[in-house]
C-alpha cells in the first residue's frame, strides 16, 4: 500500500498550477506547504511535489490517482488539457487490467505519465 509519493519538478509554479487543477477533479487539494514543497491529499498529504535538487535528468514516473467515477476521470483529463497537457490516452475502458478499469493518461509539466482511474462501471 502506498503511504506517500514525491516527485521533483523542473518548474514548481507550472507543476503546482497543473496539480491544483487536476487533483481537484478527484477530490485532492493542497494540504501542506513548506516553501516550494507542496503536499496534496484528501485528509493528509500523500502526494508531494518539490523542486529538483540535482543535475540528473528527470526520469518518467507513472502516477495513478483514484477517481470516484468515470465522470471524474474525464474531468481530470479535461483539466489537464486546459493546463496544456499532452493526452497520452483518452479516457477509456482498459479490459486487460479488469472489466471496469476506466483510465485516462496525460503528461504533467515534467513529462511524467499521470493517470486518473475509476474502478466502477458507468
Amino acid at each position: 500500500m502506498l503511504d506517500h509519493l514525491s516527485i521533483q519538478c523542473d518548474d514548481g509554479v507550472a507543476s503546482a498550477r497543473f496539480y491544483d487543477a487536476v487533483l481537484a477533479t478527484v477530490g485532492g487539494r493542497r494540504i501542506k506547504e513548506f516553501g516550494p514543497v507542496i503536499g496534496y491529499g484528501t485528509n493528509a498529504p500523500t502526494f508531494w511535489i518539490a523542486p529538483r535538487t540535482d543535475d540528473l535528468p528527470n526520469r518518467q514516473s507513472h502516477i495513478a490517482f483514484r477517481a470516484a467515477d468515470r465522470d471524474a476521470v474525464r474531468a481530470f483529463v479535461a483539466a489537464a488539457v486546459a493546463q496544456g497537457a499532452e493526452v497520452l490516452h483518452e479516457p477509456k475502458v482498459w479490459p486487460e487490467y479488469h472489466p471496469n478499469y476506466y483510465g485516462g493518461f496525460v503528461r504533467d509539466p515534467d513529462g511524467n505519465n499521470v493517470e486518473a482511474v475509476a474502478h466502477v462501471p458507468e
